[in-house]
């Protein structure tokens, strides 16, 4: 007799939390990483190729596995991705080198590439039409998680004689105990449609009723993944090579006020209209990483805590409203690939930045890559809420043109004229 599967709710909130979980594997390798790097003694610019690696074989499983479950189905992907993700903690925890760590990311950004499109097309798909919360949760999700998992890690390092043993056990067992999970009772949300070979061919796929907000949350997308790129590679670097923060937990505490912010203000914006989320998101952003910017200049550690607090806000509510912008009226069959071309937009921006930022690091050093770096974020974040400024204008300008005029009453000139002759005998006894 078949196991009982779960119901609609409890589908939804599984997938959230499979989601958190997910992000917060993620995100665990990334207070660790001076661990390794005082272990295996490699450069910044081999640890931002480490980060980056990761993020590139999300990149190839998005464009290649994106749109896949929306022909297979999304047990089969989610299925394979859990288990690559026990791979990987298996990797992480047998690495005495780069090599194996660069092994373990690809295998990990394999993973959640699979994932992370097909988890949040899961949420659409059983969401219910009066509660439509996936968008909250596909926004709020990336912040809880990767906020779980740098402080879990954080703790690890002060806490544990073997940390790096400790995290990836614990990751490699957890991703077990999903994989059951989603055989035993996760119901299939998705039916199975023709063309899951031709869904591999390699390409962003956006619906032609969903370019144009597309578009528009394009600049403000890119500026949000590559802040978050950056402290994710290099955010504790910067909090010990510039402030002399080398606690590895309070470092790990940088990367909780980035995410936990933008969690909370998902919260706060999660009925708000997307074009005002987004627009007041971009704004508190661009705030928030000015502000970093001045403490890197005058070194004010307060200040850089402070400020990452404020961007993280600043990306929870600007991801929201630009993810509820794209997603808004998307056919179900369509779920897959277009939350995956959302993502590939962000990976892209998450990765070749960094990167970039870690080779600039090693010549010119953190504190003037910081300032740069963060310089040209707010640049994007601001020519994003301009884009969606010109946007909101166009529409409003388009509907009233389409609205109908108003039918005239014959009697209308004579009383207009009655009522301009009372107001003129008005003004003239005033």
């Amino acid at each position: 007799m078949p196991a009982p599967r779960l119901s609609r709710a409890a589908t939804f909130w599984t997938a959230a939390a499979l989601l958190v979980l997910v992000l917060a594997a993620s995100a665990a390798p990334s207070p660790l990483y001076r661990v390794y790097q005082e272990r295996f003694g490699f450069s910044p610019g081999v640890l931002t190729a480490v980060f980056g690696i990761y993020a590139f074989a999300l990149l190839a499983a998005l464009l290649v596995i994106g749109r896949l479950s929306d022909h297979v189905g999304r047990r089969p992907v989610l299925i394979a991705g859990l288990l690559l993700q026990v791979a990987a903690g298996l990797l992480f925890l047998s690495a005495d080198g780069v090599g194996w760590l660069l092994t373990a990311r690809v295998v990990q950004g394999l993973s959640v590439g699979a994932l992370t499109g097909t988890l949040g097309a899961t949420l659409l798909d059983a969401q219910r039409s009066d509660r439509p919360r996936a968008a909250l949760l596909n926004t709020a999700s990336p912040g809880v998680g990767l906020a779980l998992g740098a402080v879990a890690a954080g703790l690890a390092i002060e806490g544990l004689a073997a940390p790096t043993t400790w995290v990836f056990g614990v990751v490699a067992v957890v991703f077990s105990l999903a994989v059951l999970v989603v055989v035993l009772l996760l119901p299939e949300t998705a039916p199975r449609a023709p063309g899951a070979l031709a869904s591999l061919r390699p390409r962003v796929h956006v619906p032609a009723a969903q370019r144009g907000a597309f578009l528009v949350a394009a600049p403000c997308l890119v500026a949000l993944w590559a802040l978050g790129g950056l402290y994710l590679s290099l955010g504790p670097s910067l909090a010990a090579g510039v402030f002399g923060v080398e606690d590895h937990l309070v470092g790990s505490l940088l990367l909780v006020a980035v995410n936990g912010t933008g969690a909370v203000a998902s919260l706060v914006f999660w009925r708000a209209d997307p074009h005002t989320a987004m627009l007041a998101g971009c704004l508190v952003f661009a705030t928030g990483v000015s502000a970093t910017v001045v403490s890197l200049t005058t070194g004010g550690t307060a200040l850089f805590f402070t400020a990452a607090a404020v961007s993280g806000s600043g990306f929870g509510a600007a991801f929201l409203g630009a993810v509820a912008t794209v997603t808004r009226g998307v056919a179900p069959g369509e779920r897959g690939g277009l939350l995956s071309s959302v993502f590939v937009v962000g990976y892209l921006a998450f990765s070749v930045p960094a990167m970039l930022a870690g080779l600039a690091a090693g010549q010119v050093g953190l504190r003037p890559t910081g300032q740069v770096y963060g310089a040209a974020v707010v640049v994007l974040a601001l020519a994003a809420a301009a884009g969606l400024l010109h946007r909101r204008r166009g529409e409003q300008r388009a509907r009233a043109v389409e609205r109908p005029a108003p039918l005239k009453d014959p009697l209308a000139p004579h009383h207009s004229q009655a009522r301009g002759g009372a107001l003129q005998g008005g003004r003239g006894q005033l």
